[in-house]
């Protein structure tokens, strides 16, 4: 794999903990979360909340995405990917867990109509995948610190034409307590930790930091089910 640019200490650290997580400890709780299956009623609201920030954030991309380059960034079990080559976009979905992508491939319909989807393994800054015209990230971000999330956006926005398309983990009074609580638990019984961010600082840093000299903040929405929340955010070229 090539070098990815922009990388920390932090970064390379929790990419190795959450490729680690997803491929042994997660992989069948989110496989089976991510289907109809039924789950626990905390699980349900998580699978609804995910739900709705799909929907939300399709609904910023054109409805017609015929011949656009899309960068599913964390892909998962693919479901993101599906919808948007439905819309005839060519999207290249990209998660650091073989077994999700594994799983992604072997959900995928055969018929896509005009999209396609191409599978990889791999980190999301990797220049080895290309150039693309939106790239969407669906709480893939949300285990790094603003820094690192800002670097992450400000590496994406180089090799990205229109809009970058992502969410946080907003900092509110229950995420900062279950982070909290979180670290009161043994690192082998948990998963790494979803970091709190607030949103007027990380405004400020992409105002500050990115590349995006050529671009805004589009678009802003929270989503919050019951155990899910979460905050889309849309940067687009000005």
């Amino acid at each position: 794999m090539n070098t990815v640019a922009h990388q920390t200490s932090t970064y390379t650290a929790r990419r190795g903990q959450l490729e680690t997580y997803f491929d042994r400890t997660a992989v069948e709780a989110w496989a089976r979360l991510t289907t109809d299956a039924p789950v626990s009623r905390i699980r349900a609201t998580v699978r609804a909340g995910r739900d709705e920030m799909r929907a939300q954030l399709l609904s910023w991309l054109p409805q017609d995405l015929t011949g656009r380059r899309i960068l599913d960034a964390g892909c998962g079990t693919g479901a993101f990917s599906v919808e948007a080559a439905r819309r005839g976009a060519d999207v290249v979905a990209i998660d650091l867990s073989a077994k999700l992508v594994s799983i992604a491939a072997e959900r995928l319909p055969r018929d896509l109509g005009k999209g396609s989807v191409t599978f990889g393994v791999g980190d999301m800054l990797d220049a080895r995948f290309g150039h693309f015209d939106h790239v969407v990230s669906m709480d893939s971000l949300i285990y790094h610190p603003t820094a690192d999330l800002v670097r992450c956006l400000d590496t994406l926005s180089e090799r990205t034409n229109s809009s970058i398309i992502f969410t946080f983990a907003p900092r509110t009074t229950m995420t900062a307590t279950m982070y909290n609580i979180g670290k009161l638990f043994p690192r082998a019984d948990r998963s790494p930790a979803i970091v709190p961010v607030e949103e007027l600082d990380l405004k400020v840093r992409i105002g500050r930091k990115l590349a995006l000299d050529d671009w805004h903040v589009a678009n802003t929405r929270r989503i919050s089910r019951g155990f899910y929340i979460s905050q889309a955010m849309e940067l687009a070229r000005r």
